[in-house]
């Protein structure tokens, strides 16, 4: 047997040896990728087992994300931080071998892939970092930002209507340097897809404007081979690779079907396929003259040092390029990024301007944007009603080295990918549209705060303020849908200076999504003193308080804060103590001390009314069961928006109703 076939059958035993340990898993895919990996990994992909985090390294996405025990054997093989005790504890509790890959859990794993279609769209998201970056710093001899995106996807990525929104737009800005191999079994978990999925994927990638490769044999070593040498040449276009597999190539009995997709083969059908294979060793052995072939540690050690010189090199002759580089490959805001957003809040504070928080965000977007350099933003298709472009802001269509990104109709793929250039590094990615459409989008959502990913997402036309659109448009259960994912932070500020404190907030924070809902209709300018500008970053703070002893609470966000405080007025003038909560952040204010939460809400005021132009569930663990919520439980309507808000009841004498009426059953 030859050696590059008994080198890919160690990435088979490996896989189903572990698969079959767990008693859960997916041997098929590793079995009919094998040989792919084995020329990908071996002859092409530049990387340094020794640092997985070296910057110029190429990147691997497993976007068919259940194979993920191909891509464990493989990092073990070549010499990543993964010993063969890991690849025994394979979907173990804590262990480094989840059962889908997950960032930070793997050293070598790029991103969280298991929904199929997002790693694609990830992936689509580093090519386009590599892009921008290498416009950006290189130089001539200095192409100190230079490598590929490698991407292997199944069947089912390419079934995912995300393949689709994001293969098109990588074909519009001519990706050269993406390379996706697809994984052409024909089987998915309900058998032979030919009866649901018979697309021709050729022609649909060549629609795309993608270089296509048809009809590679993914088990012969020198098409493969081939194939991706051919791939490297053309520049202006990405590449898929169509790799016809057999899946569980090697399982005597189960091979081809689906038998071999989603389940362990069982010990019989293993001694089988060791027989087939001719693989004479035990469970969880690996020869060490394989081990010799297969490890990449010197030679990624050598590319390191090498890509060190030029670095050093490039350091004399470019020492701003470079230490911008380090910057912001490294994470970091400037130097004087305290001093200047604290002196730009202040001039937040003594402006007046009674504008749409879109509209404040664009304005704070024209001061972010000069200071930094790293924001990348786009839009789906409403970059003018969501306010995302600022004067400097250059598309990476008609500009390389860009700073903006028409994404056009695609919210979920514009999502994910944002999601994709954010852990490349270099970037802070923002990405914008109508609230409600968020929904098109949830999942990415999910694993970006899934991922810990540094991702800015605006949603504006936050409520049924947006008007006339009608109920297709006007967000109802949006906000507590967001608010409900686990590490995502959400900001509805009630004005210009909510915004720039929830801007400032979304960009210092390093471990996770924050999303802006902002507002279509201009909202007053509220007054507050030099403490209540510093407890806005606290997420919920008094923006109103009684002299009198506080009998009512009455907690908004939003545009309904101003309603909040006129409502206020009205309810002291009957001889009340008013207190006024602007909450803009939930989870901002839920993470704050127990003593400041009590001494903003305390237990010992129970008449509470929450005011949200949104799902009023949400708000009964704030108000209890002697309070009042004055939400929106229904769809909205069609009309304009003042007309709306008082047929749903956000008016003064609502809310001074409800409060009376509150107040009268606490004295009885």
């Amino acid at each position: 047997m030859c050696l590059r076939k008994q080198l890919a059958n160690a990435v088979r035993i490996l896989s189903i040896d572990a698969v079959q340990q767990a008693n859960s898993g997916h041997p098929g895919a590793p079995m009919g990728m094998a040989d792919v990996a084995e020329v990908l990994w071996r002859s092409f992909l530049k990387h340094n087992p020794c640092n997985p985090y070296w910057d110029n390294r190429d990147r691997f996405v497993l976007s068919n994300g259940h194979a993920s025990m191909l891509l464990y054997s493989v990092l073990h093989l070549t010499g990543y931080d993964i010993t063969i005790d890991d690849i025994k504890d394979f979907r173990q509790l804590y262990s480094k071998t989840p059962g889908h890959p997950e960032l930070e859990y793997t050293p070598g794993v790029e991103i969280t892939t298991g929904p199929l279609g997002q790693g694609l769209a990830s992936a689509v998201g580093m090519a386009i970092a590599e892009r921008i970056l290498s416009a950006y710093f290189n130089r001539i001899n200095y192409n100190i930002v230079d490598h590929y995106t490698w991407v292997f996807v199944g069947d089912g990525c390419l079934m995912e209507g995300i393949s689709h929104e994001v293969c098109s737009l990588a074909g519009s800005l001519k990706l050269g340097k993406l390379i996706v191999f697809y994984d052409n079994n024909g089987i998915s978990i309900d058998g032979n897809i030919c009866d649901w999925f018979n697309d021709d994927t050729a022609q649909r990638f060549k629609a795309y404007n993608w270089h296509v490769l048809d009809s590679i044999n993914g088990h012969d070593a020198d098409a493969i081979f081939n194939a991706i040498y051919i791939a490297q040449q053309v520049s202006d276009k990405p590449s898929i690779i169509i790799c016809n597999t057999i899946i569980g190539f090697g399982s005597p009995n189960k091979s081809g079907t689906a038998n071999a997709h989603g389940s362990p083969l069982g010990v019989e059908e293993i001694n089988l396929s060791r027989q087939k294979l001719q693989w004479k060793y035990p469970p969880f052995y690996i020869p060490d003259d394989i081990y010799r072939q297969w490890d990449a540690r010197d030679k990624g050690k050598k590319l390191e040092k090498e890509w060190n010189m030029l670095f050093n090199n490039y350091k004399t002759h470019y020492p701003n390029l470079a230490d911008e580089y380090m910057r912001r490959m490294s994470g970091m805001l400037p130097i004087d990024w305290s001093t200047q957003i604290n002196n730009f809040i202040q001039k937040i504070q003594d402006s007046h301007f009674n504008i749409a928080t879109r509209q404040s965000s664009q304005n704070i977007l024209e001061y972010l944007g000069k200071l930094l350099p790293e924001l990348l933003g786009g839009s789906a298709d409403l970059t003018p009603s969501n306010l995302t472009k600022w004067s400097g802001s250059y598309s990476i269509k008609n500009t390389q080295s860009g700073n903006y990104i028409h994404y056009g109709v695609r919210e979920f793929g514009m999502t994910a990918i944002a999601n994709g250039i954010s852990n490349h590094g270099g970037f802070i990615p923002y990405t914008s549209t109508f609230l409600v459409f968020s929904d098109y989008a949830k999942n990415a959502i999910r694993m970006a705060a899934l991922m810990k990913t540094r991702h800015v997402l605006i949603y504006t036309h936050d409520s049924i303020g947006l008007g006339e659109d009608g109920p297709t448009h006007q967000p109802i259960e949006q906000l507590s849908s967001l608010r409900s994912i686990p590490n995502m932070s959400v900001w509805r500020p009630s004005d210009t200076l909510e915004t720039v404190i929830a801007w400032k907030y979304a960009i210092e924070r390093y471990k996770g999504p924050t999303a802006l809902i902002l507002s279509r209709q201009n909202l007053l300018t509220l007054k507050r003193t030099l403490k209540q500008v510093k407890d806005v970053s606290r997420g919920g703070y008094i923006l109103r308080d009684s002299k009198k002893k506080i009998d009512i609470i009455l907690i908004s966000t939003g545009s309904e804060v101003e309603l909040t405080l006129l409502s206020a007025e009205q309810i002291e003038k009957i001889g009340y103590g008013v207190r006024v909560v602007s909450m803009p952040s939930v989870d901002i204010f839920e993470s704050q001390e127990r003593a400041y939460r009590e001494f903003v809400l305390p237990n010992s005021v129970f008449c509470r009314i929450a005011v949200e132009a949104g799902k009023s569930d949400y708000w009964y663990k704030y108000v209890g069961l002697y309070g009042c919520v004055i939400g929106i439980d229904v769809f909205g309507e069609s009309a304009p928006s003042e007309k709306l808000f008082k047929v749903f009841g956000f008016t003064i004498d609502n809310i001074v109703t409800k409060a009376k009426k509150l107040l009268s059953k606490r004295l009885k």
